[in-house]
């Protein structure tokens, strides 16, 4: 027979044992679940909304590059702008999974129109214009290249087709975003 002391520290030990291989019980599960449910209800909207300005920020960088390579391309070829991709020769390709890109060339010697027409839904289309202005520095007329980049007002997926008409008046050197294609409004935002 055991010792008093014995016996007490080995039903206690049988005790623990039986403790540490017991599970979860049913309502602790629900409970968890419950949890990771409305935390993953609360981060989706958010996260779908990341995922939409990330798909945005393509349109937004290559119409910037865009910009940029018309500016040059008008000061390196007789004071014209180009209406074709391949000129630029900037490595864009004229379509992605999320983007169309096309250049309209309205009226090449004093501006051109760059567009990034969305191709799936809740992203917003991108127009860029490259436009020629003078100036006048110490009684000498200069010739100045320009860009803005405007953002549609509202996401609407494959309106910009590039037979659609755009409409540009004459603010545009005043840096005001003047564009209208195929109806779709924008709005300035470099």
């Amino acid at each position: 027979m055991l010792k008093p002391e014995l016996q007490v520290k080995f039903l206690h030990n049988l005790n623990r044992k039986k403790k540490g291989n017991e599970g979860f019980t049913l309502i602790e599960l629900l409970v968890v679940v419950i949890i990771i449910g409305v935390l993953a209800a609360i981060a989706l909207p958010s996260l779908l909304s990341q995922v939409s300005k990330a798909r945005q920020s393509e349109g937004k960088q290559n119409m910037g590059a865009v910009n940029r390579a018309q500016q040059a391309y008008y000061l390196e070829n007789a004071n014209t702008f180009t209406s074709s991709m391949s000129d630029l020769a900037i490595g864009i390709k004229s379509e992605t999974e999320n983007y169309a890109y096309s250049i309209r060339g309205t009226d090449l010697p004093k501006f051109a129109v760059n567009q990034a027409a969305s191709r799936a839904a809740k992203i917003k289309s991108y127009a860029g214009i490259a436009y020629s202005v003078t100036q006048l520095v110490n009684g000498v007329t200069e010739g100045l290249t320009q860009a803005i980049l405007c953002e549609a007002k509202d996401p609407n997926p494959g309106t910009l087709a590039a037979n659609t008409a755009e409409t540009i008046t004459d603010g545009d050197a005043t840096g005001n975003c003047t564009v209208k294609i195929g109806g779709v409004a924008f709005k300035q935002i470099k």
